[in-house]
């Protein structure tokens, strides 16, 4: 763990904005900060008030709602003084060091040695995927991988016989971290390493009922995280991801042609980028720190046979997700180079196996034998390869050379120390730490995603009106704010993505992968919280008046890029507040609009609203006799699950468009309406998710007291 951090140490060193990229800035930490707002006023984040797009905190799943570990590290963080790129950087590493501790914990509970496990972690905690993605953009993912090393580790345990009838509980914590961490795709992994693990254990023992124990244990982990994934389920369903076109789920595939990357990282070859180009891309996410690939080899070109049917099991795995890796899958799922930080924790721990079945099979030495001649030579094939077909890309010097060199001095290494020393056998351990920072020094991790110059007063609410509700209309963050186009900071005007909750500012806009049905639909809004220039166009020009769209919703504040050089319609309806070299500020005319209101007015009814907080809405109601039912429509985005009472009794919750709740109330009414989210998952879920943490803490208990009786 502590040569992980010190890795990370060095690369922050070099570049103090490492994890400080693309989805880190529009997304992940503005709504941690959020988050932390919403512990401390004592609310379960389940909805953030600031933004329609991405109010759904724990739909849009990635953002850990029901992990445990991610709401005390966020709590935590966001009590220390730090900027954003130092808060991501605390985000990520202790992440990270969770990640390298369950790749060790899972190597020594294979017994194999401490230097073997220490390779294991580091490229659990440090290929070249979780550097230059998961822990540094796509947090997510970060967040639900740290725990899958400790999962396998817990169900390996599960299946052991001599551990007793209560192994079961070792993954059911995990398990729980893992989905509610917050990636689709490892809890996938999850699941292709369970069905692995059970045909494997039946296939060894011929019996069935060998599985039943880890089953269990993974049934109750899942159940533990019941709010999750059901919301995510629930969430999804409508969604604008549903509605992809299937170009979408063929980029960003692992090309067979890359997989020599796994040992010369800045092999280029033509990959498909998110605008579905084939372009040339130096693979850098398929860093495995060289040892672990060579070790691989070497096991192959001296014990072929045998290996293969010692670790049939290993290499039936490996296979699988690196055929995985390069397949298009749909939905949520989409990117299927997301399986590559299973695939280098599958290839190391295969790798190291392979070290431990040759020193036995030789039964004298370490297992290392030869190995830095092999390492010597792949490096300097690697390297003529490279220059042959012409993989060599922009980043072909100086990393290829220094490759060459670490095999070089694991080649001396070998001639020159014989037999099982110390220094030896931790070679390949320290070839795999120089190995990664070499890579990730002298090739950008980033991978090319835009990097954004935010400004540090992101946290001030200046110049906008914390009572008011701002649509803001600009170009496409990834082309028009990336620092190489606009090197000045910004963002205290447009506040692109889900920026606007550092200061706690109401936005339509927000950041949102999956696009709920509702607000996203109706204003086409894309995935950083953009609107198209032609539908912010017709929305200024036809649905800003006082009885158009804009209005129903509750927009009473318009912010403009200066990209887009338009203003709200009618000019009388609006006042220009503020004008800055980012954009331009409007409000309405007729002062902020009410939170809860009559839908049409006037009415012969009042409304007084007491309460607007993030998952409940009160007010005052008085609906006079001989007057019209009333339609209250609250100025919040619409999800099913909304409910409503009046003095206790149900009303129906309905919606416009599924923009926004509305609730009808009879005539001769008053008292105290309610509005609460309460949808169905939540309530199902938290029983499912109780009822499992009984069962476990029942499990924890009588296991504890089996062995104060022993």
């Amino acid at each position: 763990m502590l040569a992980v951090l010190a890795l990370y140490g060095v690369l922050l060193w070099h570049d103090p904005w490492l994890f400080w990229n693309d989805d880190y800035e529009l997304s992940i930490l503005p709504v941690f900060a959020d988050v932390a707002r919403s512990w401390s006023e004592g609310h379960l984040p389940l909805l953030s008030p600031y933004s329609w797009i991405c109010s759904n905190l724990a739909g849009e799943f990635q953002y850990g709602t029901f992990s445990i570990f991610v709401n005390a590290v966020v709590v935590l963080i966001w009590k220390l003084p730090l900027t954003f790129p130092q808060q991501a950087a605390a985000l990520s590493m202790s992440h990270l060091a969770v990640l390298a501790a369950g790749g060790y914990v899972l190597a020594r509970g294979r017994n194999l040695r401490p230097a073997l496990a220490m390779m294991v972690a580091l490229v659990a905690a440090a290929n070249g995927w979780m550097v230059c993605w998961g822990a540094t953009d796509w947090f997510g993912s970060l967040g639900a991988f740290a725990w899958l090393p400790w999962a396998w580790w817990g169900l390996e345990r599960a299946l052991d016989p001599l551990r007793g009838r209560w192994r079961w509980i070792w993954p059911a914590p995990f398990v729980y971290l893992l989905i509610t961490g917050g990636f689709p795709y490892t809890v996938v992994m999850l699941a292709v390493l369970i069905c692995w693990l059970a045909v494997r254990s039946w296939s060894t023992t011929g019996k069935l009922a060998s599985v039943w124990l880890m089953m269990f244990g993974a049934a109750v982990g899942t159940g533990m995280a019941a709010p999750a994934w059901l919301a995510l389920l629930d969430y999804v369903h409508g969604s604008a991801r549903q509605a992809q076109e299937n170009a979408v789920h063929f980029q960003w595939l692992v090309p067979p042609a890359a997989l020599p990357a796994f040992f010369m990282p800045n092999w280029t070859v033509k990959w498909a980028d998110f605008s579905n180009r084939m372009t040339p891309h130096a693979a850098t996410e398929m860093a495995c720190g060289f040892a672990a690939p060579v070790i691989l080899l070497h096991a192959f070109l001296a014990r072929g046979r045998s290996l293969l049917r010692h670790l049939r099991w290993e290499f039936a795995l490996l296979a699988i997700v690196i055929l995985l890796s390069t397949l298009p899958t749909t939905n949520v799922f989409r990117w299927s180079f997301r399986w590559l930080p299973f695939v280098h924790l599958v290839l190391v721990i295969s790798a190291a196996e392979s070290v431990r079945y040759i020193a036995a099979e030789r039964k004298i030495g370490s297992g290392y034998q030869s190995v830095g001649s092999v390492g010597f030579l792949a490096a300097i094939a690697g390297a003529i390869a490279m220059l042959l077909v012409g993989a060599g890309g922009a980043y072909l010097w100086p990393l290829t050379a220094i490759t060459i060199g670490l095999g070089a001095i694991w080649f001396a290494v070998d001639c020159l120390l014989k037999g099982d020393s110390v220094f030896r056998t931790w070679t390949p351990c320290a070839i795999t730490f120089a190995a990664f920072v070499a890579t990730y020094l002298c090739v950008p991790p980033n991978c090319g995603v835009p990097r954004y110059n935010l400004d540090s007063k992101l946290n001030a609410i200046e110049p906008l009106d914390p009572q008011r509700l701002y649509l803001s209309l600009y170009p496409a963050p990834e082309q028009t704010y990336r620092t190489e186009r606009n090197p000045a900071p910004f963002g205290t005007v447009v506040r692109p993505g889900s920026t606007s909750m550092w200061a706690g500012v109401r936005f339509i806009n927000g950041y949102s992968p999956i696009r709920p049905s509702g607000v996203a639909r109706e204003l086409q809004s894309d995935i950083h919280g953009e609107i198209p220039w032609d539908v912010a166009n017709q929305l200024l020009t036809s649905q800003a008046g006082t009885k158009s769209l804009l209005a129903e919703i509750g927009v009473d504040g318009v912010i403009v890029a200066r990209d887009f050089g338009m203003a709200p319609q009618p000019e009388e309806a609006w006042t220009r507040v503020f004008d800055s070299g980012e954009g331009v500020v409007y409000h309405r005319t007729a002062g902020p609009y009410e939170r809860v209101r009559f839908m049409h007015e006037p009415h012969a009814g009042s409304i007084q609203a007491i309460e607007d907080s993030r998952n409940r809405v009160s007010a005052e109601v008085r609906i006079p006799s001989g007057a019209a039912s009333a339609r209250i429509g609250f100025s919040r985005p619409f999800f099913r699950g909304y409910q409503a009472e009046l003095n206790g009794k149900r009303l129906e919750v309905t919606s416009d468009r599924n923009l926004f709740p509305i609730v009808e109330v009879p005539p001769n009414s008053a008292g105290r309406l309610v509005l609460t989210y309460r949808p169905w998952w939540l309530v199902s879920g938290s029983v499912v998710a109780l009822c499992s943490t009984a069962i476990l803490t029942a499990g924890v208990c009588l296991n504890a007291r089996g062995r104060s009786c022993q």
